[in-house]
C-alpha cells in the first residue's frame, strides 16, 4: 500500500515560511480583481463534469475548485495556507457550493494513491519550492487513466520577468528549490512527469489585465497584496536596496504595459496542459 511521504523537520521550517509569505498581503483581493478567469479556463480544458472526483493542489482561494464544484464534481481544495482556504470557504458559501477544504503541502499530500479522477492546479503547485516531489505527488493521488491538468505562468511571460526582476533583491533560495515559472515550460513538465503522464494538449494563453489605470498602480498592487513581492521587498529594505527594488518594479510594469500611460493593459502568458495518467 502506498503511503503519504513524511516531511523532514527542516522542510517543515521552510513550509512555515512559505505559509507566512502567502498569508501576507491580500492575495484574495488579487484573485477577485484580475485572476478569476483562470480557474474556469482550467476546468473547461480538463473536461471536468458531474461525478468526477477532483483534487485541486495549492488551490488558494479556490479559483479552480469552485467552478469545478459548480460543474458537478466532488472537489477537494487543498492548500498550505489556511488563510487562503478560509477565503475560499467564504466564496463557496456565498455561491452555495459544497466542497472539501484541506490544509495540505503539495509536496506531501495527505491523500491515498489513485484517489482522484482529476488532479489539477491553477498557478498554485508551481510555487512549491521542490518541483519533482510535487509532480510525484500529483501522479500518486491520480488514478490510472485519470487526468492531470495544469495552468502555470510561463518563463517567457510577464510573471517570469517579474521573478527575474525580483531575484537580485531576494534572499538565496533554499537548497533544491527551482524557479516557479519553469512549470510553464512543456519541456520541464516532460522532465517532471516522465512517461507517467501523456500530455495531449499544451496551449499557451494570455490573461489580459485592464484593472489598473497606470503601470505604477499595478506595481503598487503587487507590493501591497502579493506575498512573494512583499517578502522580496522586505529583504531589499533590510539590505538598503528599497529604492532600487521599487524602481526595478516600476520599470518592469512600464515595459510590459501594452496600453498607454493612463490606460494600462497587461498580457500575462500562461501554459495550460492536460494529460492522462498512465
Amino acid at each position: 500500500m502506498s503511503t503519504t511521504p513524511v516531511p523532514e523537520p527542516s522542510d517543515l521550517d521552510l513550509k512555515k515560511k512559505h505559509r507566512g509569505m502567502w498569508a501576507s498581503g491580500d492575495y484574495p483581493t488579487m484573485v477577485e480583481r484580475f485572476l478569476l478567469p483562470l480557474g474556469p479556463r482550467l476546468v473547461r480544458a480538463a473536461g471536468i463534469g458531474a461525478g468526477d472526483r477532483v483534487l485541486d493542489v495549492a488551490a488558494g482561494t479556490g479559483n479552480a475548485s469552485l467552478p469545478a464544484a459548480a460543474a458537478g464534481a466532488a472537489v477537494t481544495a487543498s492548500d498550505l495556507t489556511p488563510e487562503l482556504l478560509d477565503a475560499g470557504r467564504r466564496r463557496a458559501e456565498a455561491e452555495n457550493l459544497d466542497l472539501e477544504w484541506v490544509e495540505a503541502d503539495a509536496e506531501h499530500l495527505p491523500f491515498g494513491q489513485g484517489s482522484y479522477d482529476v488532479v489539477m492546479s491553477s498557478i498554485g503547485v508551481m510555487f512549491a519550492p521542490h518541483h519533482q516531489p510535487s509532480a510525484d505527488e500529483m501522479v500518486r493521488v491520480c488514478r490510472p487513466g485519470g487526468r492531470i491538468a495544469l495552468l502555470s505562468w510561463t518563463p517567457e511571460g510577464m510573471v517570469g520577468a517579474l521573478f527575474r526582476t525580483m531575484k537580485p533583491f531576494a534572499p538565496a533560495p533554499p537548497p533544491g528549490a527551482q524557479p516557479a515559472p519553469l512549470w510553464g515550460s512543456a519541456d520541464h513538465l516532460a522532465e517532471l512527469f516522465g512517461g507517467r503522464v501523456q500530455f495531449h494538449s499544451a496551449d499557451r494563453g494570455v490573461l489580459e489585465v485592464t484593472a489598473f489605470p497606470r503601470p505604477g498602480d499595478f506595481a503598487a498592487h503587487f507590493t501591497a497584496s502579493y506575498g512573494p513581492t512583499i517578502s522580496t521587498r522586505a529583504h531589499a529594505r533590510s539590505q538598503g536596496l528599497l529604492d532600487e527594488f521599487d524602481a526595478a518594479l516600476d520599470d518592469l510594469m512600464t515595459t510590459w504595459n501594452r496600453g498607454t500611460a493612463d490606460a494600462a493593459r497587461f498580457e500575462m502568458e500562461y501554459l495550460l496542459s492536460v494529460g492522462t495518467r498512465s
